[in-house]
């Protein structure tokens, strides 16, 4: 399991109150695929329209939606704004930039939504992308 971070620092997880990394996510692997997706997001960032970041946002702040649900109004966003990209682009690629760019726009737009669409993206990109980010990671080490 390699677990790619969106701040493009190494994973770790704490044992006995300790930050430990995990010894076989290579650091400048993750630095150089994070350098690769923040070039994509920057591209797409002007491409996102405010009224799509103010839908999620509204979706957001019902505390009266499941995770779930949320999940799924975040999934059909980035649905909608994949099927705008550009088809030379590889589809898992643009989908996992636009969440965590759509990520960013929301918590820019309200903070105080940060720890929840946080959550959600990182359950959306773990049931969505996973098999891809572990052979992207693969193809950078190769």
């Amino acid at each position: 399991e390699v677990e790619l971070q969106t701040d493009g620092n190494r994973s770790g997880h704490l044992q006995n109150g300790d930050l430990v990394f995990d010894p076989q996510v290579n650091e400048e692997i993750v630095r150089i695929i994070a350098a690769q997706l923040a070039e994509i997001g920057d591209q797409f960032d002007k491409e996102i329209k405010a009224r799509v970041v103010n839908d999620l946002v509204q979706h957001f702040l019902n505390e009266n939606l499941s995770g779930e649900e949320i999940t799924r109004h975040m999934s059909e966003a980035v649905e909608g704004l994949v099927r705008a990209i550009p088809s030379d682009m590889e589809r898992e690629k643009a989908t996992l930039v636009l969440a965590m760019v759509l990520t960013k726009k929301i918590a820019n737009t309200m903070p105080s939504l940060l720890q929840r669409v946080f959550r959600t993206t990182v359950n959306y990109i773990s049931q969505q992308l996973h098999n891809y980010i572990v052979r992207m990671v693969s193809a950078v080490k190769q």
